[in-house]
Formats: structure tokens, C-alpha cells, sequence
């Protein structure tokens, strides 16, 4: 077992786990859009993201693809990996609006609107499809190609591969092409239609070190 400090706590967690294994495991959300239960860590999105070590000397890093290490100190909603994913959220408003998915989770982390030029793009790259038929169909039907701005998802050559076997598996992964929401103000990134209410504490009042990351939040509970 790896004995390490997990948001104050001191906790222990298999050998060879993630950050997000063990935050998971002991019940601190950590946001996620690459990442998926069955498939290899990918740290596309980085969404994910927690704050480790102290002091001048503390990083940022993808929780779904570090390891969790002896003595790690951890912190998985500070003031600055908050920012982050807000940061982070807002860039994925901008390529891709229409995704629910991506929609649910700027309305969980407060974001209202994005600052960036807006796209409507079809793919965040974020490999779950690519993964799925590697890792699950067993196909390689697709796979990523080209570079920068240039990068896409598709067969080799752009042909008809002749390994797909048109399960599907890829489109019920993709956080992208889930096109539940009717989106009918498409000149703004955040419909607001179905908006989570941000906890009021977090206005009210802010936190150097810890963010609030109660589900549901004791201090709005005490409040009602």
C-alpha cells in the first residue's frame, strides 16, 4: 500500500493506482472527458487535473495518468486547479458547444460563458472512439492522423476500413456527437437551459487552499 496526503487527509491506496483512482475511491469528484472506465488513461482533456507537492514547487498534473506516489501531497480542488478547469472547459465551449456532455460539465464547474473564439467542431480528440475499437472492439478500423490543427480521427487513407465491423462502439462513447441538447441560441457557447445553480458559498466566500467539493455542499444544506 502507498501511504500519501489526499486534500489534508492521509490515506492509503493500492500500489500502481491514479490520483483520480484514488480521489474516486475516496469519494472526491475530479471532473473527466477523455478518461473512461475500461479504457487505457489518455490525459487528452485535462480536465482532470489536481495540484501536488507544496509551496513554490507545486505542479499541476493529468490525475488519470499519474501515479499515486509514497509521501504525495495532493489537492484536488485548490484555487488554482479550479481556475484550470475553467479555463479548461471554456476552450472545449469554444470548439465544441453542441456536445451535453461538455455542456454539463462547464454548468457543474460555474461556467456560463466562454471567452474564445467560437468553433463548432464535431471532434475534441479527446480518443475515446480510438481507444473503444482498439482496446475493446479489438478492430483498429480508426486512429488518429496528420498534426496541430490539422489532427483528426479516421480510417487509414480515408477509405472504408475493412475491419469495422459498424458496432457502433464509437459513437456511444464520444462526448461529442451526443447531440441531446436542442441548442437553439447558437450564438452563445452556454445555453443555460439546464444549469446547475452554483453553491452560493463559493461566492460568498473563497478559499486560498480548498474549494468546496461537497455533493451536496454542507454548507449550502445548513443554509436551506
Amino acid at each position: 500500500m502507498i501511504k500519501l496526503k489526499l486534500n489534508g487527509l492521509e490515506v492509503s491506496v493500492e500500489e500502481g493506482s491514479t490520483l483520480l483512482e484514488a480521489a474516486q475511491f475516496y469519494g472526491f469528484p475530479i471532473p473527466t472527458l477523455c478518461h473512461m472506465e475500461g479504457l487505457s488513461p489518455y490525459g487528452a482533456c485535462r480536465l482532470c487535473v489536481v495540484e501536488i507537492g507544496e509551496g513554490p514547487r507545486s505542479k499541476l498534473v493529468t490525475s488519470c495518468t499519474y501515479p499515486a506516489e509514497e509521501g504525495l501531497v495532493v489537492r484536488t480542488a485548490s484555487e488554482r486547479v479550479v481556475r484550470a478547469r475553467k479555463m479548461i472547459i471554456e476552450l472545449h465551449l469554444a470548439s465544441c458547444p453542441q456536445s451535453k456532455t461538455i455542456q454539463d460539465l462547464a454548468s457543474a464547474l460555474g461556467v456560463r460563458q466562454q471567452r474564445f473564439k467560437q468553433e463548432y467542431e464535431d471532434c475534441v480528440l479527446c480518443g475515446r472512439c480510438v481507444r473503444m475499437c482498439n482496446e475493446q472492439m479489438m478492430a483498429g478500423a480508426i486512429g488518429f492522423y496528420g498534426r496541430g490543427e490539422k489532427r483528426a480521427i479516421g480510417t487509414p487513407f480515408d477509405a472504408k476500413s475493412e475491419v469495422c465491423r459498424l458496432c457502433g462502439g464509437c459513437m456511444h462513447v464520444c462526448p461529442a456527437c451526443q447531440l441531446r441538447c436542442t441548442y437553439t441560441e447558437p450564438e452563445k457557447a452556454v445555453c443555460g437551459g439546464c444549469a446547475n445553480i452554483e453553491p452560493p458559498c463559493l461566492e460568498k466566500e473563497q478559499f486560498d487552499d480548498m474549494m468546496c467539493y461537497m455533493k451536496p455542499c454542507v454548507a449550502c444544506e445548513i443554509e436551506k
